[in-house]
C-alpha cells in the first residue's frame, strides 16, 4: 500500500489564511496543521510511505514533512525533488510545470506513485480534517476484488451539492459519482479518499491524458472514477462514520474549529496530531474553548480556539473566534466569530468573516489573434 497526497492546491477560498502559506501547511486545532491529519491516518493506519505531491510554496512544505513526519514511522517522498530534499540541499527549488487538477498531479508524480511494490494506492487530501484506521477500509478493498473502493458519508442533502455525490446499489457497488450537483438525488457524499488498484488507476489515467488536454477535465472526481464507472469497472463504496471535514473556504475553517468544542468532542485533543509545540491542547470547560494551556489572564474568553503563541491582551474580549499563532489581541478589543490570522496584531474590534475573505482578482484577458 503506497499512499499519495494531493497537496499542491492553492487555497485561493481560504482568503487571508493563505497570504503566506500553502493550504496544507494552515494552522489547525490549536495543535498542527492541515496537513497532519492525512499524514498521521497513513501512520497510524500501517502505511509505509507516503507520496507528497506539492506544487505550492513547497520549500515550505517540505521542510514541514522532513521536520515531524519523514522517517517518524512513516517514509516521505518528495517525488521530483527526492533526491535534492535528501542531499540537505537548502533554497529555492526547481520550479514543476502547473497542474490543471487532481489527476493531472498523479500524472506528474507517476513514477513514484507507481513505483514497483505497491498492490494499491491509497490517495489522500491534504485538507481533510479527520482521525481514521484505514486498515479495515483496505481489508475490504482487497477482499472484495474492487478496482476502487471510496469513502462516502451520509449528510444533510441540502449540504450535498457542496461535495461529490454517490449513488450506490444494495450491494454498496457505485452507481453514480456527480461532482457538485445542482439536484442531489442522494444523500451520500464521497469523503475524497479512496483506494485503486494500482494497475488499474495507471491504466485508467492513460486513457484520459490520450484525450488530450482538453478532452477532460484533469480530476480525479469528475473524471477517473466516473470513468472507471461507465466502463464497468468495480467501484465499491466504504461507508465512514464519525467526524470528517473539507476545509474549503474560510467560512468552513471557523465553523469547524468551533464543533471540535462540542460534547462528546468529534476529535478529542489527545487524537490530534501535535505538530506545532508538540504539546496537546487542553480543552477548558470553564471557559468552553481549546487552549495551549492556562486561560490569558484578564480577558474574556469564550467558546473559542486559541493556538499556542497567541496573545489575548488583559480586557480583551474574544467568543467563538479562532486565534493563530502569533496573533496578538489588543486591550479593550472585541473579537467576535471571526479568524485572527498568524501574526496579527488586532487593534480594533472585528465581528464576522468579512476582512478575511478571498478578494477577487480579475483574470487576465486573453489576447486577441491578430486576423
Amino acid at each position: 500500500m503506497r499512499a499519495a497526497l494531493l497537496a499542491g492546491g492553492l487555497g485561493e477560498r481560504m482568503g487571508r489564511l493563505t497570504d503566506d502559506t500553502c493550504k496544507p501547511l494552515v494552522p489547525y486545532a490549536a495543535s498542527c496543521r492541515l496537513i497532519d491529519f492525512s499524514v498521521d491516518n497513513a501512520a497510524r493506519s500501517g502505511i509505509d510511505e507516503v507520496v507528497l505531491m506539492s506544487l505550492h510554496r513547497e520549500r515550505d512544505l517540505i521542510d514541514h514533512m522532513v521536520r515531524h513526519w519523514d522517517g517518524s514511522g512513516i517514509k516521505v517522498h518528495f517525488g521530483p525533488h527526492d533526491e535534492l530534499v535528501r542531499s540537505g540541499a537548502t533554497g529555492r527549488l526547481p520550479e514543476r510545470p502547473p497542474e490543471r487538477g487532481t489527476a493531472d498531479a498523479l500524472l506528474a508524480n507517476a513514477e513514484y506513485v507507481f513505483a514497483p511494490g505497491a498492490r494499491d494506492v491509497l490517495v489522500q487530501h491534504a485538507d481533510h480534517v479527520y482521525s481514521f484506521d484505514y486498515g479495515p477500509m483496505v481489508a475490504a478493498h482487497r477482499r472484495s476484488g474492487a478496482d476502487a473502493t471510496i469513502g462516502v458519508q451520509r449528510i444533510e442533502r441540502r449540504y450535498v451539492r457542496l461535495f461529490g455525490m454517490v449513488e450506490v446499489d444494495d450491494d454498496l457497488v457505485v452507481r453514480r459519482l456527480v461532482e457538485k450537483p445542482s439536484e442531489p438525488t442522494s444523500d451520500l457524499v464521497f469523503t475524497a479518499f479512496c483506494l485503486f488498484r494500482a494497475d488499474v488507476l495507471r491504466h485508467v489515467l492513460d486513457e484520459l491524458a490520450a484525450l488530450g488536454e482538453d478532452g477532460w477535465q484533469h480530476d480525479i472526481s469528475r473524471d477517473v472514477l466516473p470513468a472507471m464507472i461507465a466502463s464497468g469497472r468495480r467501484v465499491l463504496a466504504h461507508p465512514i462514520s464519525g467526524y470528517w471535514a473539507d476545509i474549503g473556504t474560510v467560512e468552513r475553517y471557523h465553523a469547524e474549529h468551533l464543533k471540535l468544542l462540542g460534547r462528546p468532542h468529534p476529535l478529542p485533543p489527545h487524537a490530534l496530531p501535535t505538530t506545532l509545540a508538540g504539546l496537546t491542547p487542553r480543552y477548558d470547560p470553564e471557559l468552553d474553548s481549546l487552549l495551549p494551556g492556562e486561560p490569558p489572564r484578564g480577558a474574556d474568553v469564550r467558546s473559542s480556539v486559541l493556538f499556542p503563541g497567541a496573545v489575548v491582551e488583559p480586557g480583551a474580549v474574544v467568543h467563538r473566534s479562532v486565534v493563530l499563532p502569533g496573533a496578538v489581541v489588543g486591550t479593550g478589543v472585541v473579537a467576535l466569530e471571526t479568524v485572527v490570522g498568524a501574526g496579527e496584531h488586532l487593534t480594533g474590534s472585528r465581528t464576522g468573516l468579512t476582512e478575511l475573505a478571498p478578494v477577487r482578482r480579475r483574470r487576465p484577458r486573453r489576447p486577441t489573434q491578430p486576423t
